[in-house]
């Protein structure tokens, strides 16, 4: 938590910093591209706000009225973080873009505009190679490959630093080629096209998130992998017969709720029954950790209901 923590902090201060730059080398140079990269990188500072928001509410403990704790914020501000993101395309960058290839209006500057993105180059990428390292580690812990761990993490902070910074990177050099084109060439156009652009990127972006974090927020069931892990943990139990049916649900990024209806040996009394449950309780932490509650409804082989409920 701490190292993800201070991940987001990190790039919240380098997007915080680049927006101020960007903001400040567009309204010198005149250049749309810069304005809409400042409205990324603006959009992207508020993501990392979100994310260190929801790093506190999710940390509540649990209440009568929130018994399983708070742990879908996390879910909820990427979303609201995502929404952020598609206002600051649809609504800026494609706007303002659009409104400025119309006009036709000429952008001076170009010093200024490749010093800005000089700047931004350099402090995007310190927060880009940041959370690279730390989701590469956090990668080889859990024994995949990065691209598919990032794909199958719950926890949205690093993904998200490292797939909003790879993406800023993008939008900086679609901007920097928006520019040099216009400097080279003298046309106006490729540079409010570049800003139209970025904020086709930053929709894209806002719509990949929202369905990345969207079966979180609503109760999305565990990997299959933990959920094949989970089922053998039960079946290999001496007291259980038959796993049928199996039920999980994502309480939060490192949290899931184990729900299953098991068919225990006949006879098997109370005591046995109560072992059995603590002993499989156990087991499922222990294989998967992220595992936080277990729920088991056993009963008898000869009092359980048809395997085709």
């Amino acid at each position: 938590m701490g190292a993800s923590r201070k991940t987001v902090l990190i790039a919240l201060a380098a997007n915080a910093a680049v927006a101020v730059a960007k903001l400040a080398g567009g309204l010198l140079s005149g250049s749309a591209a810069l304005l809409a990269e400042a409205a990324h990188s603006l959009a992207d500072t508020t993501n990392q706000a979100f994310l260190l928001v929801s790093f506190k509410l999710s940390q509540r403990e649990p209440t009568e009225a929130q018994p399983f704790g708070y742990g879908h914020q996390r879910f909820l501000w990427t979303f609201m973080a995502a929404i952020g993101m598609f206002m600051a395309g649809a609504v800026f960058a494609i706007g303002y873009g659009i409104v400025e290839l119309l006009a036709g209006s000429e952008s001076g500057g170009y010093l200024i505009a490749w010093i800005t993105l000089a700047i931004a180059f350099a402090a995007e990428g310190t927060s880009w190679v940041r959370a690279m390292r730390q989701t590469r580690g956090e990668a080889r812990e859990a024994g995949k490959p990065l691209m598919r761990y990032a794909r199958d993490s719950r926890d949205p902070n690093v993904k998200m630093v490292l797939f909003e910074d790879t993406v800023a990177l993008i939008g900086i050099a679609i901007a920097a080629i928006g520019i040099g084109l216009g400097q080279i060439t003298g046309e106006s156009y490729w540079d409010p096209a570049a800003s139209v652009v970025i904020g086709v990127l930053l929709i894209s972006v806002a719509i990949w998130m929202a369905r990345d974090v969207s079966h979180l927020l609503v109760g999305a069931a565990a990997l299959p992998e933990e959920r094949a892990t989970i089922e053998d943990v039960i079946e290999q139990h001496t007291d259980i017969v038959d796993v049928r049916e199996l039920l999980t649900m994502v309480l939060g990024p490192n949290a899931l709720l184990v729900a299953a209806r098991v068919d225990l040996n006949d006879g098997a009394d109370a005591g046995q029954i109560e072992r059995a449950a603590t002993e499989i309780d156990h087991a499922l932490r222990e294989a998967v950790p992220d595992v936080t509650e277990v729920f088991l409804d056993a009963t008898p082989g000869s009092e359980m209901a048809s395997p085709d409920r």
